[in-house]
């Protein structure tokens, strides 16, 4: 998910460089057996390149970015008290 859907997928919004913002979607069940001590890996990522497009960190529409529209960016998880963040994950007896 672009985090710019991340409060709708009609009126996309752009994320405010520095700004914490709360993400919150559900990723889609593909029903994966992990057996016991296996550790499960999230990935935070800009883009999916070459797997879908190259995300230009700027927003735009993103096939009619421009060279000069793209930008490095950093992306970070906070966790704590005051920032939580976490993984839900069902469990099947």
């Amino acid at each position: 998910m672009r985090a710019k859907f991340r409060n709708s997928f009609e009126k996309p919004q752009p994320m405010v460089p520095g700004k914490v913002e709360e993400l919150n979607f559900t990723a889609p069940d593909v029903n994966h057996a992990f057996r016991r001590n296996h550790r499960i890996m999230i990935q935070v990522q800009s883009t999916w390149f070459p797997l879908i497009d190259r995300n230009p960190q700027t927003f735009v529409n993103i096939p009619d970015a421009k060279p000069s529209d793209f930008r490095k960016s950093t992306q970070r998880v906070y966790h704590g008290e005051a920032r939580p963040s976490g993984v839900t994950v069902n469990v099947l007896e």
